[in-house]
């Protein structure tokens, strides 16, 4: 390998706009393809590492011999969707795959057999509902020769410290990492190569996050401003958790969802047929009126909660913040649940809706270019002159950069005996043992438009 030579080569696939291309290209990749169906991402990540991603990966293949059209590479990435397989039954491996997109994976995968295969989903995948799709995906990467965890990776950039790639932000991803090992210990259990229990470094996550690091006024636009509306809301709900922190004495609110509605149906009895969760609440709601019907009423009138200025869902308040004493120290959500109350310690998971984090204490909501920050995305990283609204979607459904540093890093630790008996299993080794721990100064010093590093 001359020095012009990248260490690796790699394929991403369901690319949106680049992050798993940030971290693998931080290692000193090199994409050789990608894929993004969603035509603004895609312009994204062209604009952004001067490579143009194809459209529909079902439409890149030779359909006689049922073969994807991609380059020979050394490391697969994909962030896929997760489409449910068939449950006829029979546990068919690759066969069952069929009609999903992860059939486009695996049939890449059956052609290259490259040595490090990476796959990122949301954190249902591991869950109960899918437990059968879970199976099916670990049975067909073994079938393929590939030494793969049982066990899901299950992980959050807001676990990494800040010196390793983290961000304030609670995003949750189940990571599928497997190593193709045809003649070695591909059959033995192993273990994840994360867990949303680690703990790095002794980062404690719940007390040393400072949202502060992230934000930045200057990128601030006239779409993260609050209405009149929004600033009405919270400044009821604001007075509501000030008066209660004065009455209950420094006590934090109820963990239970606060409906102002139910309060004036308090001497009700709840129907039988109502959800035990539901009744639940309903029950805990009349409890906590009727020990504060005095102040809820004067409350209630005074910011004319139950007017038509305060829809249903502005009626609610889900207070997740502990010991905050007042909402606008808070970081919130305006979800059709209620107002969802956080501590500005660090973010909730971005999502590609409407649910943009408001920053209390800025009176606004986090700005797109902060956004991609969240999401370990240097600040060259240009969205040219797309809406926000399609910004924001991007960054809801990407994937964070640093916590796949981190999952690729703890990947070849882990698989390095295997991986050392292959010319290209070694060259990752090498790229990934040189790296820094976290791949910010090495994006930060990019050139835009070609991903290479600057002089």
């Amino acid at each position: 390998m001359t020095t012009d030579e990248p260490a690796f080569r790699f394929i991403d696939l369901f690319a949106g706009v680049g992050g798993f291309h940030a971290a693998l290209k931080a290692y000193g990749g090199e994409c050789v393809y990608a894929a993004e169906i969603d035509k603004a991402a895609a312009a994204v990540y062209e604009r952004n590492w001067g490579h143009k991603a194809l459209g529909d990966i079902t439409a890149d293949a030779d359909k006689d011999k049922n073969l994807m059209n991609v380059p020979v590479h050394d490391v697969l990435a994909a962030g896929f969707p997760c489409q449910p397989f068939s449950k006829s039954g029979a546990q068919r491996g690759m066969d069952e795959t069929r009609g999903t997109l992860f059939f486009n994976i695996a049939s890449i995968i059956e052609a290259h057999h490259p040595s490090v295969v990476l796959l990122e989903n949301v954190r249902n995948l591991a869950g109960p509902r899918h437990m059968h799709e879970w199976q099916v995906i670990i049975e067909t990467l073994r079938e393929q020769g590939y030494r793969v965890s049982e066990v899901p990776a299950i992980f959050s950039p807001h676990l990494l410290p800040p010196d390793r790639g983290g961000r304030p932000h609670v995003r949750e991803r189940v990571f599928i990492t497997a190593t193709y090992d045809p003649d070695g210990t591909r059959h033995l259990p192993v273990h994840p190569v994360a867990t949303n229990a680690d703990s790095i470094d002794g980062w404690d996550p719940k007390e040393e996050w400072d949202l502060e690091d992230l934000l930045d006024d200057t990128h601030n636009i006239p779409g993260c401003n609050l209405t009149s509306a929004e600033r009405l809301w919270i400044d009821a709900w604001n007075d509501f958790v000030e008066l209660m922190w004065e009455r209950r004495e420094g006590r934090r609110l109820p963990g239970f969802p606060l409906w102002a509605d139910s309060w004036q149906d308090y001497m009700k009895p709840i129907p039988a047929s109502t959800p035990a969760w539901k009744a639940s609440h309903l029950r805990k709601n009349y409890e906590f009126y009727a020990a504060h019907r005095d102040l809820l009423d004067v409350w209630t009138a005074k910011w004319g909660v139950f007017t038509d200025a305060f829809p249903a869902s502005r009626r609610k308040l889900e207070w997740q913040a502990q010991d905050t004493p007042r909402l606008w120290d808070t970081v919130m959500h305006f979800r059709p649940s209620g107002i969802r109350a956080k501590r500005a310690t660090y973010l909730p998971a971005l999502v590609a809706i409407t649910q943009t984090s408001i920053v209390g204490p800025r009176e606004r909501r986090i700005s797109p270019r902060e956004t991609a920050r969240m999401q370990g995305l240097p600040d060259w990283f240009d969205f040219g002159d797309q809406k926000p609204s399609a910004t924001y979607k991007q960054m809801g459904n990407g994937v964070n950069v640093g916590a796949v540093w981190h999952v690729m890093r703890e990947h070849v630790r882990r698989d390095e005996d295997a991986l050392k008996r292959t010319p290209e299993g070694r060259r990752i080794i090498g790229a990934v043992a040189n790296a820094p721990l976290s791949p910010d100064a090495t994006l930060a010093v990019m050139k835009p438009n070609t991903g290479s590093a600057s002089a």
